[in-house]
C-alpha cells in the first residue's frame, strides 16, 4: 500500500523558516515526480513544488525562490526547505506523487503550518 507520512510543520512568525518532511512506501525516484502540495484555509489543494527523476525542480510563482523541495532516495524521503515565510503559506502541506495518488496510493494525513505574527 501506497503511503504518505508529513512531518515538521508547526508555527512560526513571518520570514521564519521550516522543514518539512514526508516519508513514503515508494521508490524516489519513480516513474512520477514527487511533490508538495498546499490547502489553504478555504482552498482547494493544490501543488507548490515538485520534483523529477532527474533532480529537476518546479515551484509556483508565490514560492519561487523561498521554498526548495529535495529528496534522500534511500531514505525514501522528500523534503521541503521553508524560507522567508508568509501568511499566505499557511494550510495543512501534504507530499504525493504528481500527479497525485499516480500509484494509487491515497493522501496522508498532511502537516500543519501556520505563519502568523
Amino acid at each position: 500500500q501506497v503511503q504518505f507520512v508529513e512531518s515538521g510543520g508547526g508555527s512560526v512568525q513571518p520570514g521564519g523558516s521550516l522543514r518539512l518532511s514526508c516519508i513514503t512506501s515508494i521508490n524516489i525516484p519513480g516513474i512520477y515526480a514527487m511533490a508538495w502540495y498546499l490547502q489553504a484555509p478555504g482552498k482547494e489543494r493544490e501543488w507548490v513544488a515538485r520534483i523529477y527523476s532527474g533532480n529537476d525542480p518546479y515551484y509556483t510563482d508565490s514560492v519561487k525562490g523561498r521554498f526548495t523541495i529535495s529528496t534522500d532516495n534511500a531514505k525514501r524521503t522528500v523534503y521541503l526547505q521553508m524560507d522567508s515565510l508568509k501568511p499566505e503559506d499557511t494550510g495543512v502541506y501534504y507530499c504525493n506523487t504528481f500527479p497525485p495518488n499516480g500509484l494509487g496510493g491515497s493522501w496522508g494525513q498532511g502537516t500543519q503550518v501556520t505563519v502568523s505574527s
